[in-house]
């Protein structure tokens, strides 16, 4: 069916209807990894006997809802084309489909997302949404020219994936009353920093809906808007017409916000506005690109921010990175090796010396992932934030007049009492939330201790 679309088709962004009947029956096939990768299998089998392919990209974006995947990514090889979903932050090998049958799945790829089919040697970007039991999941589109043919990953951007409510984000206590203090303030600016795909989307938008009321109106300025919040005046981000993060926070300005969320500070334009912003009676939301808290101060100061204005708008500067959560079906506990125990040992003492009210269990044994049907064998299943954060007060506004490194603001913080990365990390681990194991895979377990 597909193989025979003419090369020079396009079609606007589409809507794939799935009924419920076929939704859930492709639901009770595929309860597990394991189960998608057997049907597709028989799919890319039976497709080479010439029974066409209509139902494997159906099967691939179930597969992706049943394990709550948040990417699908299709990788061009010599003899064959590797299919890979990102399952809890961390991609996952699914079957390898005959070249001869993914050309006919991305032709209806590129089809249902806008995109023209003839177009194969540059970038392109569609989206189409489908219809899984009365919701609507979006699904974005990039394609890129490889070696051997187009690669795709599509998004999926399911709503249910960010209904994380403010007091489910993993936040340690005092941290937590810090935040709820802090984003109910009626203005200053409330900085998120981290690599991409560090969770800071899902915490903006957990303070967004715990701020939200009848009484306020909030703005957003996103690139692009990812999910849907009722209540919310969402704009997004188009710099090809000139609506820029800084064009679109100074349009906002003109709308009587109460709150503004600006999706990511990329240049000065946009830092001087957004400090100016909370500066004239806004509360401020937005994201920066730098390793830890502290970075925030010299990385806007270096966007040519004043400093002495800066301390007077920056209230609050969090960092934060994903871990997987160990499986609660099959985790198993563990002894900390010499080197392990030598290094939770260190951070332990950091901790109770900073903050000694912090219940923390016997160093001797942590849990490590096993792997079960219920977490598809990877022995992890969900994730939750390890943070940490750095207050504006007294001492570190003075400090930001000096133009500081990350260090001497890190030093200067260390009486506020709030755990960094690492230590919270520590905690979750000893707690056996997540393995020591992954919590290296995100952040420094070997940095300086402050």
């Amino acid at each position: 069916m597909y193989a025979e679309i003419s090369a020079s088709a396009a079609s606007d962004a589409g809507l794939i209807e799935i009924s419920d009947d076929q939704i859930n029956g492709l639901i009770e096939k595929l309860k597990t990894l394991d189960d998608v990768r057997s049907n597709l299998n028989l799919e890319n089998t039976n497709a080479l006997r010439g029974s066409g392919i209509s139902i494997i990209l159906e099967m691939i974006l179930a597969g992706a809802l049943v394990t709550d995947s948040s990417d699908i990514h299709f990788e061009p090889e010599a003899e064959q084309v590797r299919l890979r979903y990102r399952l809890d932050g961390v991609l996952l090998d699914i079957v390898d489909l005959d070249a001869k049958v993914y050309r006919q799945i991305l032709s209806r790829i590129k089809l249902v997302s806008g995109l023209k089919l003839n177009i194969k040697k540059d970038a392109q970007d569609g989206r189409f949404s489908i219809k899984v039991q009365g919701a609507e999941i979006e699904i974005r589109t990039s394609t890129i020219p490889s070696a051997y043919g187009e690669s795709i990953v599509m998004r999926v951007l399911n709503p249910k994936s960010i209904l994380t409510t403010f007091d489910k984000l993993g936040v340690e206590t005092k941290l937590y009353a810090i935040f709820e203090h802090e984003i109910n303030k009626p203005n200053g600016l409330v900085l998120l920093t981290g690599p991409t795909g560090s969770g800071k989307t899902t915490t903006l938008y957990a303070f967004l809906r715990q701020v939200n009321s009848t009484e306020s109106k909030i703005i957003t300025i996103e690139d692009p808007i990812e999910y849907h919040l009722e209540g919310i005046n969402q704009t997004q981000v188009n710099e090809e017409k000139g609506y820029t993060f800084a064009a679109g926070l100074r349009s906002a300005l003109r709308q009587d916000p109460d709150i503004i969320m600006v999706g990511e500070i990329r240049d000065g334009d946009t830092a001087e506005t957004a400090i100016n912003s909370a500066l004239t009676g806004h509360l401020v939301f937005s994201t920066l690109h730098t390793n830890n808290a502290a970075g925030a101060i010299p990385r806007l100061i270096e966007l040519k921010v004043n400093p002495k204005i800066l301390s007077s708008a920056l209230t609050l500067s969090i960092a934060q990175r994903l871990v997987r959560k160990l499986c609660e079906q099959c985790k198993k506990k563990a002894t900390l090796d010499d080197q392990q125990k030598e290094l939770v040992d260190q951070v332990v003492k950091s901790i109770q010396v900073k903050r000694p009210d912090i219940e923390i269990p016997t160093i001797a044994e942590i849990c490590e992932p096993v792997g079960c049907l219920a977490c598809n064998q990877t022995g992890y299943k969900g994730r939750v934030g390890v943070f940490e954060a750095v207050l504006m007060d007294q001492a570190v506004a003075a400090l930001a007049d000096k133009n500081p490194d990350e260090r001497e603001i890190r030093l200067v913080a260390k009486p506020q009492g709030l755990l960094d990365m690492r230590q919270d990390g520590i905690v979750k681990v000893l707690h056996g939330i997540t393995s020591l194991a992954e919590l290296g895979r995100v952040v420094d377990l070997s940095a300086e201790i402050i």
